[in-house]
C-alpha cells in the first residue's frame, strides 16, 4: 500500500537527519586525531582549524536564517548548501598543507552552518502542523551520528581518509533527498526582517537563554572533537573511540522521545536544567581522569544532557519568538550554540590543552555548564512570574 503524503514526508525528514549526521559523525569526532596523530599538527594548530567551522557559523547562520526567511527558500538553501559542505569536506582527503586546510574550513563552515538550523526550522514548522514530536523526528540525526563514528573509527584504522569520503557521499545523497523535504510556509514579503531581529533581540527571556545555550550547548558540541584526544590519553583505540561515541549518541535517543513527554509535565527550562546537571557532572567525573570502564560508562550521561536540551531547546526558543521570524530566531539560536559556544569551548579547550592537559578542558567545560544550570534556575523564576509561552509537544 502506497504510503499517504504526511509519511512519505516525516520518512524523508528522517532520512535526512539520519544521513547528514552520519556525514557530520564520520568527519568531526576523528578530525582532531587526524590533524593530530596523521598530520602531526600542533595543539594550536588544531584548535584553530577545529574552531573555524563554529566561528563561520557565527555570521553565517543568521543570514542564512534572514534569507531563507525573506525569499521563503528554505529548502533551496538547504539544497545548495548540503551539497557544498560535502565536497568542500572532500578537499581535507586530497590536501595536505595547514594553510590549504584553513582555507577548506571557512569554506566549508559557511555552508555547513546552514545545514542544521534551515533543516531544523523546516522540521519544527512540519512537527507542529502535523502534530508530530520534533524530537522523533531529530533522534535519526543522533542515530545516524552515532552509527557512523562506530563505523568509520574501525575503517579509519585501514585508511584516516575514509572519514572524508563518508562526509561527501551521504551529503551528496541528503543534498538530493532536500529537494523533496516539506515546504516551509511562505513568509510575508513586506517583512522588515532587521527590524525583526532587533525586536528578537530585545526580548529578555531569548537573550538569556542564547547565554544557556552558549554555556550548556558549547561544551557539547566542542566535546565531539576533544573526546577522541580524551580517550587515547585515556589508553582508548579508534576502535575504542567509536564504541564511546556510538553509547553516548545512542544514548540520546530515548531522552528525545521522552523531552516531550517531560516537558509537558514539568515544563522546557525545567528540563534544560537537568540536562545542564547532567552536562557538569559528566566534564567533572573526566576531569578525575578516570579508567576506560567509567568512562564508557558515563558516555550515556550524554542523553540527559544533548538527548534532552536538544529537542526542549529549540522548542523553548519557537514558543518565545515571533511567528514571523522563526527560521531567524532558529539561526540565531543555532549560531550562539553551534557558532560562538562551540567556537570558544573549542578554540579556549586547545590551549588549555596545549598548555595543561586534556583533563583540564573538561574541567573548563564542567563551570560552564555550572553557570549554565544557575542561569537556568533564574529564567525558570522569571518565567513563573511572567509566563509567555506554553509546550506544544504532541
Amino acid at each position: 500500500m502506497a504510503m499517504n503524503r504526511k509519511d512519505s514526508d516525516l520518512l524523508r525528514l528522517k532520512w535526512f537527519y539520519l544521513l547528514t549526521f552520519f556525514g557530520t559523525g564520520s568527519i568531526s569526532p576523528l578530525l582532531s586525531v587526524y590533524f593530530s596523530e596523521v598530520q602531526q599538527l600542533n595543539g594550536y594548530q588544531v584548535g584553530t582549524l577545529l574552531s573555524i567551522g563554529p566561528i563561520m557559523m557565527i555570521f553565517f547562520q543568521p543570514l542564512w536564517g534572514l534569507l531563507a526567511d525573506a525569499k521563503s527558500a528554505h529548502n533551496k538553501l538547504l539544497v545548495v548548501a548540503t551539497f557544498i559542505a560535502g565536497v568542500m569536506g572532500l578537499g581535507y582527503a586530497v590536501i595536505g598543507s595547514y594553510y590549504w586546510y584553513l582555507l577548506i574550513a571557512i569554506i566549508l563552515g559557511i555552508f555547513q552552518s546552514a545545514i542544521i538550523p534551515l533543516s531544523d526550522s523546516i522540521s519544527v514548522q512540519y512537527a507542529n502542523k502535523k502534530k508530530v514530536a520534533y524530537g522523533n523526528i531529530r533522534l535519526y540525526g543522533s542515530l545516524g551520528f552515532g552509527l557512523a563514528v562506530f563505523v568509520m573509527g574501525s575503517l579509519s584504522e585501514w585508511k584516516p581518509e575514509v572519514i572524508f569520503y563518508a562526509f561527501f557521499l551521504t551529503l551528496t545523497l541528503a543534498a538530493i533527498l532536500a529537494v523533496q523535504l516539506p515546504k516551509e510556509k511562505t513568509r510575508s514579503s513586506n517583512l522588515n526582517l532587521f527590524s525583526g531581529v532587533r525586536n528578537l533581540l530585545s526580548i529578555r527571556k531569548f537573550l538569556v537563554f542564547l547565554l544557556i545555550t552558549f554555556l550548556i550547548f558549547g561544551p557539547n558540541l566542542a566535546n565531539n572533537f576533544y573526546f577522541s584526544l580524551f580517550i587515547e590519553h585515556s589508553g582508548g583505540t579508534y576502535t575504542g573511540i567509536g564504541i564511546a561515541f556510538l553509547i553516548a549518541v545512542l544514548s540520546e535517543i530515548p531522552f528525545m522521545r521522552l523531552a516531550g513527554i517531560w516537558s509537558s509535565k514539568v515544563g522546557l527550562l525545567q528540563v534544560a536544567f537537568i540536562a545542564a546537571i547532567a552536562s557538569m557532572l559528566r566534564w567533572i567525573i573526566y576531569f578525575i581522569e578516570p579508567g576506560l570502564p567509567i568512562i564508557y560508562a558515563t558516555t550515556v550521561i550524554q542523553g540527559f544532557s544533548l538527548g534532552l536540551f536538544i529537542p526542549v531547546g529549540i522548542q523553548y526558543v519557537r514558543e518565545i519568538s515571533p511567528l514571523t521570524l522563526t527560521a531567524t530566531a532558529v539561526t540565531l539560536y543555532s549560531a550562539v550554540g553551534n557558532g560562538i559556544g562551540n567556537w570558544f569551548c573549542t578554540f579556549i579547550g586547545g590551549i588549555i590543552f596545549e598548555v595543561y592537559s586534556i583533563y583540564a578542558v573538561y574541567l573548563f567545560f564542567g563551570l560552564l555548564s555550572l553557570f549554565g544550570a544557575i542561569l537556568t534556575t533564574y529564567l525558570i523564576k522569571q518565567d513563573k512570574q511572567q509566563p509567555q509561552y506554553k509546550t506544544k509537544f504532541s
